[in-house]
């Protein structure tokens, strides 16, 4: 019997990875999932868009309008940090794969945890100060920044 060949990329893989993680974000307009990817291609770290641990997502707004204190802008943790945060071990010299560009809060973080890649999908905040100043940081970090070239689609049904 002859193995199969038509299997999806490690890149498909982990996006896919970081797309059902995102399911689980309650964001009402963007989910976000990440993955944490080591050398040896096991993943160490998954995190989505959600509020800290014990932090109601019922009580609290989602509003993206608004004054800070009042909008989820205040108590959002993203999903890059989660998954650096999620992570049992050190992530130094990991790959990131995230369904959206990491923006200059998040790059922080992945700077400083010594992750060496980043692997994204979408990129629609591109022209806003926060991601431009997050790829400024990232390129001066020496961080590898690629766009994956496969776009990832789950068709999942609740039953």
């Amino acid at each position: 019997m002859k193995r199969k060949e038509d299997v999806i990329t490690w890149d498909e893989y982990f996006m896919g990875v970081a797309h059902l993680s995102a399911l689980r974000s309650k964001d009402p307009s963007t989910r976000v999932g990440a993955v944490i990817v080591d050398p040896n291609k096991k993943i160490i770290g998954i995190g989505y868009n959600g509020f800290p641990i014990g932090v109601s997502d019922d009580v609290n707004p989602w509003e993206r309008e608004g004054d800070f204190v009042n909008s989820k802008y205040a108590y959002v943790v993203h999903a890059e940090l989660n998954a650096i945060l999620n992570a049992p071990t050190q992530v130094r010299g990991c790959s990131l794969y995230v369904s959206l560009f990491p923006c200059n809060e998040c790059a922080k973080a992945i700077i400083q945890s010594g992750i060496k890649e980043i692997v994204y999908e979408d990129d629609k905040y591109a022209d806003t100060d926060a991601v431009i100043v997050s790829k400024k940081m990232l390129e001066e970090a020496g961080v590898k920044i690629r766009k994956t070239q496969h776009k990832v689609v789950l068709s999942l049904s609740h039953a």
